[in-house]
């Protein structure tokens, strides 16, 4: 009689244990699952770099059939002009410092291009990506177009604009300043408009619950939080603006880039130009480069006074 429940207990707990070892996977079955989702995704990340080879050797051969002479036949070439460059700017190395002087106009149209774009371009890019921001927007239901309109003014690169717009108004630093802040709205608005998904939306119900219009719960309550991060992409788009800039005065929007434009098609002669113009635009770079990386690290860190 005293053995009946010990028999008892022990044969519960054997089940017990079968049943828990019949639930729960077998160690070596998770193994060679593990094991396989792991050759998969090598698998498929191995065909996925022979396709980009391939598309890249592919189009490297039709890039070269097509032009006018082969690039195995004409790389050694390829040096020759920064060569010729550099080297008439040193024969004539007393005469850059007249020729900084001389292109220095340019180069302050080029900033002004690049700054009055920005500013536009990061103004327009604020409303537009408030309005394009879930829990944000004040006609939810047009989220997705102003969305379609940040991708548009985004994919169309800045050149195109500013030929369009050269063709219609004619050359000079307008259209530059039109086509860079065009693409910098969208660029600009894609980045806001992430930053304002982080915004904390407290402060702006408690707008809402005493009566504060759309525009007051955005500048009262949305902007402060977002600010910093505004304006650390704005200054990053400003450095961007001003490259862009100096390449667009090639087409005729004027700036350096066109006083460049004009310094090379005069060829061998001119080519100390050429050097002093591009010396100011690497300086120009590497300057705002440097104060804008300064203080995009000072904003995103809060320590600006």
């Amino acid at each position: 009689m005293r053995a009946g429940p010990f028999r008892t207990f022990e044969k519960s707990r054997q089940m017990s244990d079968s049943s828990a070892g019949a639930s729960a996977p077998p160690t070596a079955a998770i193994r060679d699952e593990y094991m396989a989702a792991t050759h998969r995704k090598r698998l498929y990340s191995g065909l996925m770099l022979v396709v980009f080879v391939a598309l890249m050797v592919a189009g490297f051969r039709t890039a070269d059939a097509r032009n006018a002479g082969g690039f195995g036949d004409g790389w050694h070439n390829v040096l020759d002009f920064p060569a010729q460059v550099w080297g008439e700017a040193i024969e004539k190395a007393g005469e850059l410092p007249g020729h900084f002087v001389t292109f220095l106009p340019a180069l302050i149209e080029t900033i002004n291009i690049a700054a009055a774009s920005t500013l536009v371009g990061a103004l327009l890019g604020i409303v537009i990506s408030l309005l394009a921001t879930r829990g944000l927007a004040r006609w939810p239901r047009l989220i997705p177009v102003f969305r379609r309109i940040l991708d548009v003014l985004r994919a169309i690169p800045e050149i195109v604009i500013a030929l369009v717009l050269i063709f219609v108004l004619g050359g000079g630093p307008v259209p530059a300043m039109i086509a860079i802040a065009l693409h910098t709205v969208g660029a600009l608005g894609k980045l806001f408009s992430e930053v304002n998904e982080n915004a904390s939306r407290k402060p702006v119900e408690g707008l809402q619950s005493v009566g504060a219009n759309w525009w007051q719960r955005m500048l009262l309550g949305v902007i402060p939080q977002v600010a910093p991060n505004y304006l650390s992409y704005a200054l990053l788009r400003f450095e961007i603006n001003i490259r862009a800039s100096a390449i667009l005065g090639f087409v005729g929007a004027g700036g350096i880039g066109y006083e460049l434009k004009n310094a090379m098609s005069w060829g061998q002669g001119q080519f100390d130009e050429a050097a002093a113009i591009f010396i100011l635009l690497f300086l120009t770079i590497i300057l705002f480069d440097q104060v804008s990386s300064h203080y995009r690290d000072r904003l995103t860190r809060g320590t600006v006074q």
